[in-house]
């Protein structure tokens, strides 16, 4: 008997697990909102793993420029993926292109959406906006998701009715490439959302890892209080830049010291960023600003993308 009782506990946690697995959404609709390097690179991604996507920016010159982008960088990939077979690379990057189309028009292409990812400037009130408008129209079933790499997935979602069906999906620069994905749970995402995510992120071909809300979730939680402490040790005159960016690529195996990759991020971002944690904690030590990174933001020397950071650039 109690053999029988176990094998019926079994059996009903098993269909319980079926049935709640069959409610998950499986997400074949894709609207990405903002046609820059991480948007563009999310929906290539997701048009190339056989997900109908909808790329949207405000202006078809932005657009354009996009879908170039998006050509090009499935070239490369194909170069690599298919280096002995040209035919299904170029039936590849056919299939791809064909999975793709854009709109100016954020509000009648989420109509008939699954997911909706959010790729546009970080500030807080434009991402709000965003959502709050398109919220109005999105079908009832519809994912939002935010690819924020600095902002709380919690007040984003309060802008909308759907704080159940909200979550991050952070994905790393450049998209292509780099196969993390951040899966942000609020304390108001459902499960269901919260695996619906998980389960995309995969289907994308990329390896998601879950975080909880907190600022800068893994990654750059860890990764910007690193470079900011290289800046103060830089500051208190420590040792050179240069010394610390050869120091930490030999001595930890980093492919680029942090100064370098304060210029590739861009010293305006990190400055960004740092001043919003800052203000949510200000007597955290590793959210402190720093006077040198301000100085150089001010001179309007923010990196590689304006040929001088805190290294300079032909």
């Amino acid at each position: 008997m109690a053999f029988a009782t176990r094998h019926f506990v079994r059996a009903a946690a098993s269909s319980a697990a079926a049935t709640a697995a069959a409610k998950k959404l499986i997400v074949k609709h894709v609207t990405v909102i903002g046609g820059g390097l991480m948007g563009a690179g999310i929906a290539q991604v997701a048009a190339a793993s056989g997900h109908t996507v909808v790329l949207v920016d405000q202006s078809d010159e932005i657009l354009k420029k996009s879908t170039k982008g998006i050509e090009e960088s499935l070239k490369r990939v194909t170069k690599k993926k298919f280096a002995d077979k040209p035919e299904a690379g170029a039936e590849f990057i056919e299939k791809t292109l064909k999975n793709l189309t854009t709109s100016t028009d954020a509000v009648a292409v989420v109509h008939s959406t699954d997911l909706v990812i959010e790729a546009i400037v970080e500030n807080q009130e434009i991402k709000n906006e965003l959502f709050k408008r398109l919220d109005k129209f999105a079908p009832e079933h519809t994912i939002f998701a935010s690819n924020t790499s600095s902002l709380q997935i919690t007040q984003l979602a309060n802008s909308t009715t759907r704080q159940d069906r909200f979550g991050g999906l952070h994905f790393f620069n450049p998209v292509p490439m780099m196969k993390l994905v951040e899966v942000i749970k609020t304390p108001m995402t459902s499960q269901k959302t919260f695996e619906s995510l998980v389960d995309f992120s995969k289907a994308v071909g990329k390896s998601p890892v879950s975080c909880k809300d907190t600022p800068g979730f893994i990654v750059n939680r860890l990764l910007v209080p690193y470079m900011m402490e290289a800046v103060r040790l830089f500051e208190r005159g420590d040792a050179s830049k240069e010394d610390i960016d050869v120091a930490m690529k030999l001595g930890a195996g980093y492919p680029m010291g942090p100064f370098e990759l304060l210029d590739y991020v861009g010293l305006d971002t990190s400055k960004y960023i740092i001043d919003g944690w800052h203000s949510l904690e200000p007597n955290n030590p590793l959210f402190a600003p720093s006077p040198l990174l301000n100085q150089l933001v001010e001179e309007k020397k923010l990196g590689k993308k304006t040929g001088e950071g805190f290294y300079k650039y032909k």
